[in-house]
C-alpha cells in the first residue's frame, strides 16, 4: 500500500482524509509517523493555495513520498477578503481565538447584514515526486453574525452561519458541521481529482 504523508498534525484531519485515500489503495500517515524532522514552514504566501502548497513541497522534499497538505480561513466581503491567510493572527501574534472574534466584530461594527457576507475557504495540496499536483479548493458561504453564537468548533464559528442555516458552526455537532464544511467540499474535489487524473 502506498504512503502518503499528511503535514498536518491534526488527527481529523488524517482520518477525513485516510477515508479517501484507502479507495485508491493508499496509507495515510502522519509527518510524525513518517520521521519527518521537527520544523515549521514559514507561511509567506498571499493566498492559501500558495500557503498549501509551500506546506507540502517542504515535507515533500524532507521525504520524497506522496505528500498532502491544507491551508484555510476566513474571508469577509466588507474586508475584501480579510482576515484570508491571517485568519489565525488577525489581532496580532500569539492571539486567542476570542481576541480574533472581537477583532471581526469590531471591524464589522455597523455593516448591515446583506453585506456582512463570507466564506470560509480551504485548499488541499496534494504532491506527488514525479512533478504531479492536485489542488482542490472548497468554500462554505455564509454570514458573519453580530454577536457569538454556541460553544461547539473554534475560531471563527461562534461567528459564522452557513447559508441555508439557522444555525452558526459553533451551534452545530462536529458531525453537522463536517459535513457542509469548507474543507468536506475541499475533499470531495480532492477524491474526484484523484480518480480523474491518477493512475492510482
Amino acid at each position: 500500500m502506498e504512503k502518503v504523508i499528511l503535514a498536518s498534525r491534526n488527527k481529523g484531519k488524517l482520518k477525513e482524509i485516510q477515508a479517501i485515500l484507502e479507495k485508491f489503495g493508499m496509507e495515510t500517515i502522519s509527518r510524525d509517523d513518517a520521521g519527518i524532522p521537527e520544523f515549521e514552514v514559514e507561511e509567506t504566501g498571499t493566498t492559501f493555495e500558495e500557503n498549501s502548497l509551500l506546506k507540502a513541497q517542504a515535507i515533500l522534499d524532507e521525504a520524497h513520498t506522496i505528500t498532502i497538505a491544507d491551508d484555510s480561513g476566513l474571508e469577509v466581503d466588507a474586508l475584501e477578503g480579510a482576515p484570508g491567510v491571517y485568519s489565525a493572527r488577525f489581532a496580532g501574534e500569539n492571539c486567542t481565538f476570542e481576541d480574533n472574534n472581537r477583532k471581526l466584530l469590531k471591524e464589522l461594527e455597523g455593516v448591515p447584514e446583506e453585506k456582512r457576507g463570507a466564506a470560509f475557504v480551504s485548499v488541499i495540496t496534494m504532491l506527488f515526486p514525479d512533478g504531479r499536483k492536485l489542488v482542490a479548493r472548497g468554500e462554505c458561504r455564509g454570514t458573519i453574525l453580530t454577536e457569538i453564537h454556541g460553544t461547539e468548533g473554534f475560531g471563527y464559528d461562534p461567528l459564522f452561519l452557513p447559508e441555508g442555516e439557522n444555525r452558526s458552526f459553533a451551534e452545530m455537532a462536529p458531525e453537522e458541521k463536517n459535513r457542509i464544511s469548507h474543507r468536506a467540499r475541499a475533499l470531495e474535489k480532492l477524491e474526484d481529482m484523484i480518480r480523474e487524473k491518477c493512475s492510482c
